[in-house]
C-alpha cells in the first residue's frame, strides 16, 4: 500500500478560547497535538486565535460597511478560504460551544453565499471538522452543532471528524494541567489521531479530483430554469 502524500495541503485552526494571547488556553493545548501530525505529514498549518481579533457580531462579510469602525474578519476570511481543512477548536461553557466559536460560525455563514470558481457555493471542496475542551460534560453536544454548522455551509465532513477531551465534572484540573494527565489519555490521542488522518485523507481526495462535481449543485443554474433530474409536478 502506497502511503498518503498529503504534502500539497493547507490546513487551518481555529481557536475560540475566550482568552487572549499569550494567556494559556488548554484548547490550544489538544490542537497543538492534531497540528503536530499535520506538520509531519507536510501539510502548511496556521492556528489562529480568533480572540486576538476585532470581530465584531453580525452575519455581513465587513461590517465597517454596517457602522463598525474596525472589522478583521476579511482578512481572516482570506486565511480560511486559503486552506483545504478548517478545524473548529472551542472550550465548553455550560455544555455548549464557547460564545466566540459562535460568532465564527455566524461570519463564515456570512460569506457562504459567494460561489468558487466552479460556481458552486465557496465552501465545497473545503474539509471540516472541530477539537473541543473542557472539565464538564458536552463534547458530543458541541460535535453536533459544529460539524452539522459546517457541512450546512458546505464544508464536507469526514468519518470520525470530532475529538475532544474533558476531565472529571465540576472544578478540576484542564488539559495543560499537569494532574490532568490529559496528554496520556489513550481515547482523547486516539480520536484526535484518526481525525486529523480522515481530515487529510478528504482533503486530498478532494483536491486530486478537483473538488465535487458541479452538476446538480450550482445555485445560478436552479435559478435560471435549470432541474437536472428533479421533476417539479407542475411540470407534470
Amino acid at each position: 500500500m502506497n502511503t498518503p502524500q498529503f504534502k500539497d495541503l493547507k490546513a487551518v485552526f481555529i481557536n475560540c478560547t475566550l482568552k487572549k494571547s499569550p494567556k494559556q488556553s488548554h484548547t490550544r493545548g489538544l490542537i497543538e497535538v492534531s497540528k503536530t501530525i499535520m506538520e509531519k505529514e507536510g501539510v502548511v498549518v496556521e492556528v489562529i486565535r480568533a480572540a486576538d481579533y476585532t470581530l465584531p457580531n453580525g452575519i455581513q462579510p465587513d461590517m465597517t460597511k454596517e457602522g463598525e469602525e474596525k472589522d478583521d474578519w476579511p482578512e481572516l476570511f482570506n486565511k480560511i478560504i486559503a486552506a483545504d481543512i478548517l478545524v473548529l477548536c472551542t472550550p465548553i461553557w455550560l455544555g455548549a460551544k464557547s460564545s466566540i466559536c459562535t460568532k465564527i460560525v455566524e461570519r463564515l455563514y456570512a460569506m457562504s453565499a459567494q460561489q468558487n470558481e466552479k460556481g458552486q457555493y465557496i465552501y465545497y471542496g473545503k474539509v471540516g471538522g472541530c477539537l473541543i475542551t473542557g472539565n464538564e460534560d458536552g463534547i458530543k453536544h458541541c460535535a453536533m452543532n459544529m460539524l452539522y454548522s459546517l457541512q450546512h455551509l458546505g464544508y464536507s465532513i469526514p468519518p470520525q471528524a470530532d475529538a475532544g477531551w474533558i476531565g472529571e465534572v465540576g472544578p478540576g484540573p484542564s488539559y495543560l494541567d499537569e494532574e490532568s494527565n490529559a496528554k496520556e489519555s489513550d481515547f482523547t490521542n486516539r480520536n484526535t489521531t484518526f481525525m486529523t488522518y480522515n481530515l487529510m485523507h478528504l482533503a486530498s481526495l478532494l483536491k486530486q479530483f478537483g473538488g465535487f462535481p458541479a452538476y446538480g449543485n450550482l445555485p445560478e443554474e436552479w435559478k435560471n430554469g435549470k432541474r437536472w433530474a428533479f421533476e417539479n409536478p407542475e411540470y407534470r
